[in-house]
């Protein structure tokens, strides 16, 4: 659709129902002043220079996904068929098939294979591989945090002597890549896609986001992964883009982050891996052996923190692994320690970020709320793999698992959550987030629809520092709302609710 830009037009938007998050609660109709909201109230509407009329439509505060990897997520548009396949075999049709595609010389680069679905999660063999796709070949793993290649892309991508690379009990490479090697294999292949498909591609992501009711999204950009040149690629069109796109870039480079005008930095950077990959730092070994690792020392990461805040800038990182939260933590109180009183509260307020955040204790909620730490929470992962029989029961035993992602607790201790999909690990669709915390695996820990909305906007809003802007419809916020044919708030079943209206800083970037 043609985006409708209102930056200098006031536009009255009437409908059945506005929730605002603020008082009035709800009103009937909403007065958008360029990028910015008016007012909203009852009755009457006051006079405007455009009218849209929505019967019978809600309209609701536009949703905040403050963990979002655009660019994957566009490729992944083009995967479905590799998220789809449900054994090893399946995969592999599916290489054969997209090998006859494209160059007969270029590297083949597919996303989203998920083992943990398939009824036998034997992963094929390197010779299988080999034999699927005479190109170059890397299969990346839903959560990025593995890898398979076949012997053409471990050559031409000169990895086979970094740590990562898996090899057999002879010494052999299986295939099966992860931490170093995984990285430099993905960014080695990154470097065939051109500014213009990474352009499109983020366009799509941000396209399919508006879609689904989203206004902004926390992109967790990836140099290790997919290059610096992507995040030049996303500041340059990040204005054109129809959803607010806040930067969180996953790098220790302070100037970087500065000579970009950026207010974060560290975003997703890895302290520890997955679980599915096994790789996520734990105290107790996984089930199958082995207990993850640390990407970073802990005075490095001392550095880093100090840094970070030292420079004025918000500093995130992911950790998923109890082992890699607890270094964190600790880390961060040997920073907050060395302060004042006064600067101490300025470190509260900065609300450093977690991202993840899922084998926690409740002794680790509680350092993080002391610290005034944040979390960008990701429900759908708890969906996809928690409870009885998922992939964490397997992976971690079911005491451990039964514990992850204990939302409920991290609330009532005054942790401040915000709510992401990390797409395309899961779908970009708030929806289906708020669907996953009222149904969390613990009963204990699931939150109310009206808890579960003001997560996924306040909260979000909040953990950006945005509430003065998002997260609510009040006089001066930006104008950033979606409409729905029924009330969000009082409907059953949300799952698969799509909006038939998106509003972004004042421009309509999505219709149904």
């Amino acid at each position: 659709m043609a985006w409708h830009d209102a930056r200098a037009v006031r536009t009255l938007y009437r409908a059945a129902r506005v929730h605002t998050q603020v008082s009035p609660q709800v009103g009937e109709w909403l007065l958008v002043d360029g990028r910015h909201v008016q007012r909203a109230g009852v009755g009457d509407p006051p006079s405007a220079d455009r009218v849209v009329d929505l019967p019978g439509a809600t309209i609701l505060p536009g949703f905040i996904d403050t963990h979002v990897h655009l660019t994957e997520t566009g490729l992944s548009l083009a995967n479905s068929d590799v998220e789809a396949a449900r054994s090893s075999g399946e995969l592999l049709d599916v290489v054969r098939r997209r090998a006859t595609e494209g160059e007969a010389q270029s590297p083949l680069f597919l996303l989203g294979y998920d083992e943990s679905t398939w009824e036998r999660p034997v992963l094929p063999t390197i010779d299988a591989l080999d034999a699927s796709s005479a190109r170059p070949l890397v299969v990346r793993r839903v959560d990025g945090h593995a890898a398979l290649a076949n012997r053409a892309a471990l050559d031409a991508a000169d990895v086979l002597d970094l740590p990562g690379v898996e090899r057999d009990a002879a010494g052999h490479p299986t295939g099966r890549l992860t931490q170093h090697a995984n990285n430099a294999i993905g960014l080695w292949v990154m470097t065939a896609v051109d500014d213009h498909e990474r352009q499109d591609l983020q366009l799509q992501a941000a396209s399919l986001a508006a879609s689904r009711g989203v206004t902004a999204v926390h992109e967790m950009s990836m140099p290790h992964w997919n290059g610096e040149h992507d995040l030049r690629v996303l500041l340059d069109q990040r204005g054109r883009l129809p959803v607010d796109t806040a930067p969180h870039v996953a790098s220790t480079d302070m100037s970087a982050a500065i000579g970009n005008g950026l207010p974060t930095i560290g975003g997703d950077l890895p302290v520890d891996g997955s679980i599915g990959a096994m790789t996520a730092w734990l105290w107790e070994p996984y089930l199958g052996g082995g207990a993850g690792a640390a990407y970073f020392a802990d005075d490095d990461l001392a550095e880093f923190f100090h840094s970070g805040h030292g420079a004025g800038l918000q500093v995130g990182v992911h950790a998923i692994g109890d082992r890699a939260i607890d270094q964190v933590l600790t880390v961060w109180e040997r920073v907050y320690h060395a302060l004042d009183s006064r600067e101490r509260r300025h470190f509260r307020a900065r609300r450093h970020r977690i991202e993840h955040f899922e084998v926690v204790s409740t002794e680790q909620v509680e350092r993080a709320a002391m610290l005034g730490l944040a979390a960008s929470v990701q429900p759908a992962f708890d969906a996809a793999w928690g409870g009885a029989d998922g992939l964490y029961e397997r992976q971690l035993g079911a005491h451990r698992a039964a514990a992850m992602n204990p939302f409920r607790t991290m609330l009532e201790r005054g942790v401040e959550v915000g709510v992401g999909s990390d797409s395309p690990i899961t779908t970009l669709d708030p929806m289906r987030a708020i669907v996953a915390l009222e149904g969390h695996h613990d009963p204990s820990q699931r939150l109310g629809r009206a808890e579960a909305i003001r997560l996924h906007t306040i909260g979000s809003a909040r953990i950006g520092h945005q509430e003065g802007k998002k997260g609510a419809l009040a006089p001066g916020m930006h104008a950033d709302l979606a409409a729905y044919d029924v009330d969000p708030f009082e409907e059953p079943s949300i799952d698969g609710l799509r909006p038939v209206l998106t509003v972004s800083l004042g421009r309509e970037v999505f219709a149904s």
